[in-house]
């Protein structure tokens, strides 16, 4: 079998199979870099930045002095404390892709993630 296989390829198609598998690695480890690198979230208090705040990085964001707390864990951003009276902030599920957001409408907070990581869903109908 091996005999077979040597007479049918030589040594230029052995380089070309080479260049293939070692460009679509990597290809394919770039993208898995990627999705790992994260990208950020940007916070705006009634209209206003104020703040920009890497997901790579653990960390916890008081905002409005802590009226809200923002959890950025894993590459994720979740709100784990609000003083506002319905909770919907922080029963939303953590967001990490591009155009995500969390939004607390009695303290007009809004919480957007922008990065290269694509949302799941592509668009929406009424």
């Amino acid at each position: 079998m091996m005999k077979t296989i040597k007479r049918y390829l030589n040594r230029y198609d052995v380089i070309l199979i080479l260049v293939i598998v070692l460009v679509a690695g990597g290809i394919f480890a770039g993208t898995v870099f990627a999705a790992k690198a994260g990208g950020q979230v940007r916070i705006q208090v009634e209209g206003k930045e104020t703040g920009t705040y890497s997901l790579k990085t653990d960390q916890e964001v008081q905002i409005l002095g802590g009226k809200n707390t923002l959890r950025i864990k894993d590459g994720q951003a979740k709100m784990i404390t609000a003083t506002c009276p319905d909770h919907l902030c922080v029963n939303h599920k953590p967001i990490s892709k591009n155009g995500e957001s969390i939004i607390c409408l009695p303290h007009k907070v809004v919480v957007t993630v922008e990065s290269d990581q694509l949302s799941e869903l592509d668009s929406t109908t009424n």
